[in-house]
């Protein structure tokens, strides 16, 4: 009996040196439409699927596996008896490896031209069933639809005469994730339609997502609860899933949470930065000349809760900065790149996690939090405020150096949770305030750190998430030597609270966003 593979391409990465292998490997080939072109003009001996069932193709090609001589080739078990009396007594030879991956339905969606018909059009229907039979029968079909398993496949064929029973089942979990998340990206489309077929919904009426587990974890956020780490399909440039770890232990759960939140704060600024991370808050953010001049003034914020804290940079790394860094004990430090002589540095603390992302624009699609029951969903908040769009509310004008210190104030108030005041002057902050139920409270505490860490913060400017429901707040803050405030706006007490900063003589911009963090 002839051994048989099926091979039937949308993605013709590496097919066909795969299918030249199969070839001399003594299988016959079944192919369809551009795959048969395709390995025929590169003389590989294949049968159209057509010639082979005795029946055409038909309806623009919708109709051209979909054949019992397909899938009671496929179908059949090897060991039942009655299977292989069935498919002989119609002339059906088994098919041993079935290699199909299916119409690009989420690239085609994805282009800015795509219209319902072509989406439809893209839905592919003969290449999910023969995959999915193949899968279900792996004790005897062999099913690939990833490119990179093909070496694989041909390797273990060559050694051990046919793919082995551990790879087959491999691949078959691995046609199982692919069809979900296939039809995951034809529910999320089409529900996300209006009643004229236009793609108008920003949240689809049906969500679905896919992500594959990249490690389980020794516990969660604490010991007695257990935790994975799950990642999408494609990681885009910037985003931390992308990681390397060059060195140090293996990733805990608050690890890789606060390691998220340092990296999404520090590739914010366009400057050399540094921000420090402690419990998912910036304890310490700053932008200077170098790696190292921005870590001095960040660590100089708060050297008592930096320990312990997750370190970020956007620029390279050097060995003057990785020397200050390796004074602190620190859990991760992360960076675009690490210059040789910063490893050897960090080589010497063996628990430090050294990790590097790529530095890039792409942001999540979608943020999530876990209710009871359900699921929130949002866009991230991912938009910076433009220094033209502040609105001074003052008589006091701003200063040039005051813009500047608000802004980045701002900047680093978007990652501080709710509510937040943050001080800062110079290009660091002097003091952060996160997580109070009062804002008030926020505007003291960073305060008391500021003072702590013996900064002064005459001159400064500070920043708060959302707009003050009062003027006590305010009060508070020029109490400690701030000049000028960055908010929102937006309270219904907003002119109580612009008088109160012309009282004070102070400077007060709006910038008619909030930024909170929950």
């Amino acid at each position: 009996m002839r051994k048989q593979a099926l091979i039937s391409v949308s993605d013709k990465t590496g097919v066909v040196e795969f299918a030249r292998g199969l070839a001399e490997l003594g299988y016959h080939i079944l192919s369809t439409g551009g795959t048969a072109k395709l390995l025929t003009k590169e003389g590989i001996p294949c049968q159209e699927v057509s010639d082979y069932t005795g029946f055409p193709e038909m309806l623009d090609g919708r109709v051209k596996t979909l054949d019992p001589h397909i899938h009671g080739g496929i179908l059949a078990r090897r060991c039942v008896p009655e299977h292989m009396a069935a498919i002989a007594a119609h002339n059906i030879d088994p098919i041993d490896i079935v290699c199909v991956n299916l119409y690009p339905f989420e690239q085609t969606i994805a282009r800015p031209d795509c219209t319902f018909e072509l989406a439809i059009e893209n839905i592919d229907i003969g290449g999910p069933t023969m995959i999915r039979a193949a899968a279900k029968n792996h004790e005897s079909v062999a099913v690939v639809v990833d490119p990179t398993d093909y070496s694989r496949i041909l390797e273990e064929i060559r050694a051990e005469g046919a793919v082995t029973a551990a790879t087959r089942l491999a691949l078959a979990k691995k046609v199982f994730a692919h069809t979900a998340r296939y039809d995951a990206a034809i529910t999320n489309y089409l529900t996300s339609l209006d009643e004229n077929n236009q793609r108008t919904k920003e949240f689809p009426e049906v969500f679905n997502r896919q992500w594959v587990k990249v490690q389980d974890m020794r516990y969660g956020e604490n010991p007695h609860q257990s935790a994975a780490f799950y990642r999408e399909h494609f990681i885009a440039p910037g985003l931390l899933a992308g990681y390397h770890q060059i060195q140090g232990k293996e990733l805990s759960y608050n690890n890789i949470a606060d390691s998220d939140a340092a990296w999404e704060a520090v590739r914010s600024f366009e400057a050399p930065a540094c921000v420090i991370i402690k419990h998912a808050n910036p304890c310490g953010a700053a932008i200077g000349v170098s790696a190292l001049e921005s870590y001095l003034k960040a660590f100089k914020t708060d050297p008592k809760s930096a320990f312990g804290g997750i370190i970020a940079f956007n620029r390279p790394v050097d060995g003057a900065a990785a020397s200050e860094v390796a004074k602190q004990f620190a859990e991760v430090v992360i960076a675009p790149e690490f210059a040789p002589e910063a490893l050897e540095i960090f080589a010497a603390k063996k628990n430090l996690r050294v990790l590097t992302v790529a530095l890039g624009n792409a942001h999540n699609d979608y943020e999530f939090k876990r209710v009871g029951g359900g699921l929130l969903v949002q866009t991230p908040d991912s938009r910076i405020c433009d220094e033209s769009e502040l609105k001074v509310v003052t008589k006091k004008q701003p200063t040039s150096a005051q813009i500047a210190d608000m802004m980045f104030a701002w900047n680093v108030a978007r990652f501080v949770k709710s509510n937040t005041i943050v001080y800062a002057h110079n290009g660091m902050t002097l003091g952060v305030g996160a997580g109070q139920m009062s804002r008030v409270d926020s505007a003291r505490i960073a305060a008391i750190k500021a003072q702590e860490s013996g900064l002064s913060l005459v001159g400064s400017a500070a920043a708060s998430d959302a707009f003050f429901p009062f003027r006590d707040g305010l009060d508070v803050i020029v109490d400690q030597g701030a000049t000028c405030v960055i908010q929102p706006g937006g309270s219904i007490r907003d002119d109580e609270v612009i008088a109160a900063a012309d009282e004070r003589g102070i400077v007060m911009v709006f910038t008619g966003e909030r930024h909170f963090r929950h």
